[in-house]
């Protein structure tokens, strides 16, 4: 969950209690589509986000062994 900041389980939050609400207040019709068209473009959002991180993370890793390759390098030479 560290991936996940405030700001994107508060939209989550938000969005899924709207989508819920549309569901009471305009039924199973033609709006609900609208209305899980939006929800799941929210989501997708918010999944990319994630996944942007997780890869942040792993090129973050890598450049620091690579800088520890090159320090290690430097020193033995």
């Amino acid at each position: 969950m560290k991936h996940f900041d405030m700001a994107s389980l508060f939209i989550i939050v938000i969005t899924f209690v709207l989508f819920v609400l549309a569901l009471f207040f305009t039924g199973f019709t033609h709006d609900l589509l609208l209305e899980a068209g939006v929800f799941l473009v929210s989501f997708k959002l918010i999944i990319m986000a994630y996944k942007a991180s997780l890869s942040a993370s792993n090129i973050e890793a890598e450049l620091k062994e690579i800088k520890l390759l090159l320090q290690a390098n430097k020193q033995s030479d």
